[in-house]
């Protein structure tokens, strides 16, 4: 089971705290000038209010990123260069020259101030039953686990593969490998064994840190024996350690360890290695519009600086605050704003292990009770989910201690924002919509900050973030100037958080995010701008489907679903769902001659999905179809299929270069009987 930790520390590492003051903070709570809000900016010329200081992070970037960075962060080193950014070619650097070590950041830095704080809120999945780790016991636990890396021969620059569930072992693991100077690449917990073993393969890991298995929603997951399929095909993995979730057995190999057995023989002090501020923190994989995710790779300084100020300033976040984001550590939300911003903040974050659902309707909000949340920060997805059960799961819990509400994920639709804006937060808490990706590293448009009495437009993500200059681009590759207008959402300058390459393809990394718009980084996303120029995200632009805040690429599933022995090909498109967003649709085209019952076939499919690559993958529909539509060139003409999905048939457009017209029809009376069964 878990170990306790509740030993004193020998070891506090010199702390560098040159952190932002507490009196600042609390001046910031009542003072509106923009010194009090962010003290840096008394610096700043003519930076005298939140916009005017937006304008200046714009427009003198280097002066605004070196001096929160020589602020916010706590250097071993300090930096030479605020930046070295090429977007033409793909270069990202900030802060060369600098040396810190994240982990320090994160820990040492506030057990010298405040050792008993508490760090972690462990919100496990048996509801009632949290645990709570201070700063002290939390760096204890990071040490030791750094230490047993160390022993078993875990270097610098290698990369250890976490596959665990939201947990205090698995935020120790993340921060000790950044104390050693070890890479981190954290799977979600949900993937199958073989998307498990193409990243580990892909990132060549020789040590894997996991549960004997996962606790979720009152159900039982077979984490260890997920692991133990992965490395079978993995001739790289040399160690695999074990931690207990749960008080079962479970089968252990020569490569296995008891993590917290082994845990108890170290040290809790473990020396901090020095990191260039370029050196790689870690790798998240995410889906792209080809069949194999992309290993995004974010590095030290510049990644932990923009995670820390977003999460201070777009949540509004206090000193002494609790803050809850409710996303799983396998994504960049749980990386950012559960684990890197709060902790380097000096904050209390939640670890959420459980659903939304379990054991009824009404965890989020007894939690917020419970556990006193300030600021709350969740998927549309669930917020969806949560309307359908009613008003009085919300209202039997006191939420006054909340005072942000924020979204994340997916565009949050007009009627659950009014309800989570209504409803959850009593129509005092400001709704932040916030856009982002894996490859931003963090928030970069969000309703704030703001000026005090900014408005706030429900369902837009709104106003770019400091150093953050989004704009939109049309088909033909120009600059879009006026307002009340649509594009490709670009940006048009770099920040500190945004993904250096993709790791073992930077090719693939200059050819997805900077040849469509050259001189620019390409979001992949569209963008609406309104007449005030605010920003609302319209969606994907390439084949990617957002799935409950999950983002899978079209032709993942598409891989899986032709290696069916009875399919010739298929076409995966995603369409517009309540509750989750986005869901999946297929359409398959069976190969000549086959005989099989299409229900059982379908069942099938799912499997094989499930298997390969998750549940959330699996498609809601899957037509079958005698053929897809095409160009004569023979490319699948995928925007009629949509349209088609979407009842839209007044919209299917131009239809000439479709080599047969006729498979169109057959398309659409395809799914008309589909949707009447």
């Amino acid at each position: 089971m878990w170990l306790p930790y509740r030993c004193t520390a020998k070891y506090v590492a010199a702390s560098f705290s040159r952190g932002v003051a507490a009196s600042f903070l609390r001046r910031a709570r009542s003072g509106c000038n923009s010194a009090a809000f962010m003290p840096e900016s008394a610096g700043f010329e003519g930076a005298s209010g939140r916009d005017a200081l937006h304008d200046y992070s714009v427009t003198h970037g280097e002066s605004f990123w070196a001096a929160v960075a020589r602020q916010r962060l706590s250097w071993i080193r300090p930096f030479d260069a605020v930046q070295d950014c090429d977007l033409s070619r793909g270069r990202i650097k900030w802060f060369e020259g600098g040396k810190l070590n994240v982990s320090v950041n994160c820990l040492d830095r506030h057990v010298h101030t405040c050792p008993e704080r508490v760090a972690l809120i462990w919100e496990r999945d048996e509801q009632g039953s949290e645990v709570r780790y201070t700063y002290r016991e939390l760096l204890e636990m990071t040490c030791r686990v750094g230490n047993l890396l160390r022993r078993h021969g875990v270097k610098k620059g290698d990369c250890v593969t976490i596959y665990m569930p939201t947990c205090p072992l698995a935020v120790a693991s993340m921060l000790a490998c950044a104390r050693i100077g070890a890479a981190h690449n954290v799977v979600f917990a949900g993937f199958s064994a073989d998307a498990l073993a193409e990243r580990i393969r892909d990132a060549q890991s020789s040590t894997v840190i996991t549960v004997n298995q996962g606790v979720r929603g009152g159900k039982i997951t077979e984490l260890k024996k997920t692991v133990d399929a992965a490395v079978r095909g993995c001739p790289t993995v040399q160690q695999v350690f074990v931690s207990m979730r749960t008080e079962n057995r479970v089968e252990m190999t020569d490569r296995d360890f008891a993590l917290e057995e082994e845990m108890l023989k170290e040290d809790v002090v473990c020396e901090p290695e020095p990191m260039d501020s370029e050196d790689v923190l870690f790798l998240l994989y995410t889906s792209g519009s080809t069949g194999k995710p992309k290993g995004l790779v974010h590095t030290q300084a510049g990644y932990l600086l923009y995670a820390a100020l977003t999460h201070r300033y777009v949540f509004s976040y206090h000193d002494g605050d609790v803050f809850g984001c409710v996303a799983d550590i396998g994504w960049i939300t749980g990386h950012s704003y559960t684990v890197y911003g709060p902790l380097a903040n000096g904050g209390t974050t939640v670890l959420f292990e459980s659903t939304p659902v379990y054991p009824d309707p009404g965890r989020y909000w007894d939690m917020v009770e419970r556990l006193r949340i300030n600021q709350f920060y969740g998927a549309p997805t669930a917020i969806r989910l949560l309307i359908k059960y009613g008003d009085q799961w919300v209202k039997k819990y006191d939420r006054s201690s909340l005072t942000t509400l924020g979204s994340v994920g997916e565009p949050i639709n007009t009627e659950a924002w009014e309800w989570y804006y209504r409803v959850v937060g009593e129509g005092r808490c400001p709704v932040v919509d916030t856009w982002w990706q894996t490859e931003t590293g963090g928030i970069c448009i969000a309703p704030k900050p703001s000026e005090p009495d900014a408005e706030i437009v429900p369902g837009m993500a709104m106003r770019a973030f400091f150093g953050i200059k989004p704009v939109l681009m049309d088909t033909e590759g120009k600059l879009l100037t006026s307002n009340n207008t649509s594009g490709a959402l670009c940006m048009a300058q770099p920040w500190p958080g945004m993904a250096r390459t993709i790791h073992n393809n930077h090719q693939r990394f200059i050819e997805t995010y900077f040849q469509p718009y050259p001189g620019y980084f390409f979001t992949g996303d569209g963008a609406y701008r309104s007449e005030e120029g605010y920003y609302q995200i319209t969606g994907r632009l390439d084949d990617v489907i957002n799935v409950s805040g999950h983002r899978i690429g079209t032709a993942e599933i598409e891989d899986v679903v032709n290696r069916c022995t009875a399919v010739a090909e298929s076409a995966v498109i995603g369409y517009s769902h309540n509750i989750k967003g986005q869901g999946v649709y297929a359409f398959v085209v069976l190969k000549k001659g086959v005989d099989v019952q299409e229900a059982e076939l379908s069942k099938q499919l799912n499997s094989m999905v499930s298997e390969k690559i998750a549940k959330y993958a699996c498609p809601d529909f899957i037509q079958f179809a005698k053929r897809l539509p095409k160009t004569r060139s023979g490319k699948i003409m995928r925007r009629v299929l949509r349209k088609v999905v979407e009842c839209d048939l007044d919209s299917l457009g131009d239809l000439s270069t479709v080599d047969d017209p006729a498979a169109v029809q057959e398309i659409i009376e395809g799914h008309e009987k589909l949707l009447s069964k």
